[in-house]
């Protein structure tokens, strides 16, 4: 159930919570032909803001993109991104496995895909180093 895990940078920013802030987010990556892999998108209601955090095939080229536009702070952080079969079960796999690992997920969330291709988690977590040896070497066995 467990396919592919990888260490990964995810891109975040926080943004004025109003109408067309994730659109013009967005508007950035795609005029500079860069593919967003998975993002989640909160509101932080007693600020005002919403927070935005990304994935993209080019972590170096969305944070310039964010930054000729005056976004800031842009932050990048380590987390890993596991491919699981879009199959009941699959994300069972690899909670179980970090439970059983000692090792807590401070924040999770992913794409959905057809049910032929698998589905991507981002997940950070209190070990990641740990968390990632341990997925990859269940995805590999």
């Amino acid at each position: 159930m467990l396919q592919k895990a990888s260490l990964v940078k995810q891109i975040s920013i926080t943004v004025n919570k109003e109408i067309g802030s994730l659109d013009r987010m967005a508007g950035y990556m795609a005029d500079r032909g860069i593919n967003i892999e998975a993002i989640a998108c909160y509101e932080i209601e007693r600020e005002n803001k919403a927070k935005i955090m990304f994935v993209v095939e080019d972590t170096a080229r969305a944070v310039d993109a964010l930054r000729a536009k005056g976004i800031k702070p842009v932050e990048e952080k380590e987390v890993i991104m596991v491919e699981l079969d879009n199959k009941p079960g699959a994300l069972k796999t690899v909670t179980n496995l970090l439970a059983h690992k000692d090792v807590n997920i401070r924040y999770v969330y992913g794409t959905g895909n057809s049910a032929t291709t698998p589905v991507r988690v981002i997940l950070a977590t209190s070990n990641n180093e740990k968390a990632y040896v341990s997925l990859k070497k269940a995805a590999t066995a």
